[in-house]
């Protein structure tokens, strides 16, 4: 136990639940603290590829990297894994883009269990709060953390903070900085609660909240019933992935990246005018900067257009 300024530091014993590379590079920032990680717990690997080659996820690797003892579990109600997790005696657990867990796994730890989710809590709870964010038009959004309780992203906040989304700024972009900004206040979260002095909010009710659902399919295509700026915002939401797409003359196409335009387009959803590639919607056009063809690779407007002349 150590002293840090007139408070008690303690050293903690954390297990650690996550996934992709935006709790990896938490886990990163953790492993520089005095604390132990005495457990991480990530998605079993999976087939992948043509090949069907197994992929690790990207905190197994930070986790296989530094020698720490990882934990994959298919179910997380297996009895077996709710036990070791018992069997480990951690006094936190700290969870940031993992599958929802039972309680009988986050109320474990003595001290209890938190998240990092990437919105200003009660705003935007779901799988994609990141993309929602954006395709409606925020020009702000955040991070939080809370201590889990049994409904979902719904516990007393510990800290928030808030980010601008810049005009042009995308999916990938807004991720990358949430990340970043992510880690920090995991590490400034981590301190308050190993010396006592952490405080706990309980989230608004009294607004009208915005949800961000898991995306699917259905939810990426792009109907030309759209105004410009709702059109706009949707392809830089869901810009890199997973990608809005079009039914259109060419194909199906995806759209990564557009920009707004008064000028004229012509007959048709996606149509090519002066050597420019423009999407038809409800108010006009939008010129369309970046695409994919169906089994081809990404490429910017001029490519495709090269490649439709060349079919000619």
């Amino acid at each position: 136990m150590e002293i840090c300024g007139e408070l008690e530091k303690k050293k903690l014993r954390i297990v650690f639940f996550g996934t992709p590379e935006f709790a990896a590079f938490s886990l990163e920032k953790l492993l520089t603290t005095d604390h132990e990680i005495v457990a991480v717990v990530t998605a079993p690997d999976k087939p992948a590829g043509r090949g069907l080659k197994l992929q690790t996820t990207a905190v197994k690797k930070v986790a296989e990297a530094n020698a720490l003892y990882i934990l994959q579990p298919k179910n997380l109600k297996d009895a077996s894994f709710q036990n070791e997790i018992r069997e480990l005696k951690a006094d936190l657990g700290i969870v940031i883009a993992f599958r929802m867990l039972p309680e009988a796994v986050w109320s474990t730890p003595a001290l209890g269990t938190f998240n990092l989710h990437a919105s200003l809590l009660p705003q935007y709870r779901g799988a994609a709060p990141i993309n929602h964010a954006i395709i409606n038009g925020e020009t702000e959004t955040g991070i939080t953390t809370f201590f889990l309780k049994h409904e979902i992203d719904t516990g007393d906040i510990i800290k928030q903070k808030r980010v601008a989304i810049l005009d042009e700024e995308d999916a990938g972009s807004l991720h990358d900085k949430l990340m970043k900004n992510g880690a920090e206040l995991v590490l400034e979260t981590l301190e308050e609660i190993a010396t006592s002095s952490w405080k706990e909010t309980p989230q608004p009710g009294n607004m009208p909240l915005k949800s961000a659902p898991k995306l699917n399919r259905h939810f990426c295509e792009l109907q030309v019933e759209l105004d410009r700026i709702s059109m706009h915002n949707k392809i830089r939401g869901l810009c890199p992935y997973p990608g809005a797409w079009i039914k259109s003359e060419f194909g199906e196409l995806k759209i990564y990246k557009s920009r707004i335009s008064d000028l004229p387009g012509g007959p048709g959803t996606i149509t090519i005018q002066q050597g420019k590639v423009f999407l038809k919607c409800a108010d006009g056009y939008l010129e369309v900067e970046e695409l994919q063809p169906a089994g081809k690779p990404r490429m910017d407007a001029k490519s495709f257009v090269n490649g439709q002349a060349n079919k000619s």
